[in-house]
């Protein structure tokens, strides 16, 4: 089984007029080996959600934040080639984004979260 931690991220910012709230509900997945993980970003704040960026990061400890890749209206954009097979993202209805890490291994083990800037 594999543990993957997650950052709760609840930070609020002004973007315009509006306050943008992000919410991943879960602290963390276990999932066994290659199985898929998928994480949940709910967003609170944002009128045109289904066009707008959502950005996917990871972190290893001891490293850099890293961006995976970002979806604008409904095509994921890579930040590497090579993440295309490991990593996808979609989004459903007004509000909630979800990130999808598959075949997961120790390799994966990280802190991922979701952002919009």
């Amino acid at each position: 089984m594999l543990l993957l931690p997650l950052l709760a991220l609840a930070a609020a910012w002004s973007h315009g007029q509006a306050q943008v709230l992000l919410k991943q509900s879960q602290t963390s997945i276990t999932r066994r080996q290659a199985t898929t993980a998928r994480i949940d970003c709910i967003a609170e704040g944002i009128s045109s959600f289904q066009s707008a960026n959502i950005h996917w990061y990871r972190q290893i400890p001891s490293k850099a934040p890293e961006r995976i890749l970002y979806i604008g209206s409904g095509q994921a954009f890579y930040d590497d080639n090579s993440y295309r097979t490991k990593y996808s993202s979609s989004k459903k209805g007004t509000n909630v984004c979800t990130f999808s890490i598959n075949n997961i291994n120790s390799n994966d083990e990280a802190t991922y979260y979701c952002a919009y800037w």
